[in-house]
């Protein structure tokens, strides 16, 4: 199982439930600074990126700072890789307020946001699921 199944298939998850709605105006956001156009598949790219900051939050509680390094990348212009660009903060703010309304990630007084059994739960029983099917077609 590769990191993309298990994020494509807890989006798919992430579509149905109520609380996490993707914004009108996210087909004119870009990601960051750095940037040129929007995400081409701005469609998805809510339940995407949902799915991708419960995957970083499985292991261990992680602020918005660091996440913004993570989403981030190289800053144009330059040559070597210690110039780097962080992402938007906003859209991560505001990805991790829909998920807390959904009941799975929840706040923290030093670490930042960690996720709830809720999270852990629906991310644990989607890789079971797709660990089953990957057993089904190679058997």
């Amino acid at each position: 199982m590769y990191p993309q199944d298990l994020i494509a298939a807890v989006s798919e998850k992430l579509k149905e439930i109520d609380t996490i709605e993707a914004p009108k105006e996210m087909m004119f956001w870009k990601t960051s600074w750095i940037r040129e156009y929007p995400p081409v598949d701005y469609e998805n790219f809510w339940y995407i990126r949902a799915a991708s900051l419960l995957r970083k939050l499985y292991r261990k509680p992680i602020g918005i700072n660091r996440l913004k390094k993570v989403y981030g990348g190289r800053s144009p212009g330059f040559v070597h890789y210690n110039h780097s660009a962080s992402g938007s903060g906003a859209i991560i703010r505001r990805i991790l307020q829909q998920l807390e309304k959904a009941g799975f990630v929840k706040k923290t007084e030093k670490s930042g946001r960690e996720l709830t059994n809720a999270g852990r739960s629906i991310l644990d029983k989607t890789a079971a699921e797709i660990s089953r099917t990957e057993s089904k077609i190679t058997a």
